[in-house]
């Protein structure tokens, strides 16, 4: 039996604007997320998105269901984002996204208790300035595969076809990228 989005895609895939507007209600904010993280720009983040709806939308007909929807859309949206970096190299350094008060699916951002008191809040206040510090500090192939592993839930195999890399070559840039952090985060412990 097919599920709801699967029905979408074969709307959309038809030509039906309303599903793939339903398709892009679903999938907007996790797209947002994972580009604003790549790019470390909210404004670059938002274009990458843009890209990223317009070119699946012009090449739904192509989707040919060998990986999820999910992962398919995810894989255009990474690129976008990376392309935005290539063309807006000068904004490697900038300042990390705004963040939503109300995100709370960012791991890094979450805190040990619903109510930390001022020496949790000022540890996990230096913990995120260590991370971001050093999430900017790593290449962008290593950041990249590091957040959609940890912060976007893919699994190496997807994060491999998202990053047209072979499986091995996945695993040592998310490898990279978490001996880089354990290593920043070594002294706050």
């Amino acid at each position: 039996m097919a599920t709801d989005e699967e029905r979408w895609v074969d709307r959309a895939r038809r030509g039906d604007r309303n599903a793939f507007r339903r398709l892009v209600e679903t999938h907007a904010r996790a797209l947002f997320a994972v580009c604003a993280r790549i790019t470390r720009d909210a404004t670059l983040a938002e274009d990458a998105v843009q890209e990223a709806l317009f070119n699946a939308w012009r090449h739904l007909p192509d989707f040919d269901g060998r990986a999820s929807f999910r992962t398919w859309l995810h894989r255009i949206a990474v690129n976008a984002a990376l392309e935005q970096m290539r063309r807006g190299a000068r904004h490697e350094a900038a300042a990390p996204p705004t963040r939503d008060e109300n995100d709370d699916d960012d791991f890094l951002l979450q805190h040990g208790s619903d109510e930390p008191g001022p020496e949790q809040h000022a540890l996990g206040s230096e913990i995120s300035r260590h991370v971001e510090t050093n999430l900017a500090r790593m290449t962008v192939l290593e950041r990249t595969a590091f957040l959609l592993r940890h912060t976007e839930g893919h699994s190496i195999e997807e994060i491999a076809q998202t990053l047209s890399l072979n499986i091995s070559a996945s695993k040592q840039a998310i490898f990279r990228a978490v001996r880089k952090l354990r290593g920043a985060l070594q002294p706050l412990r």
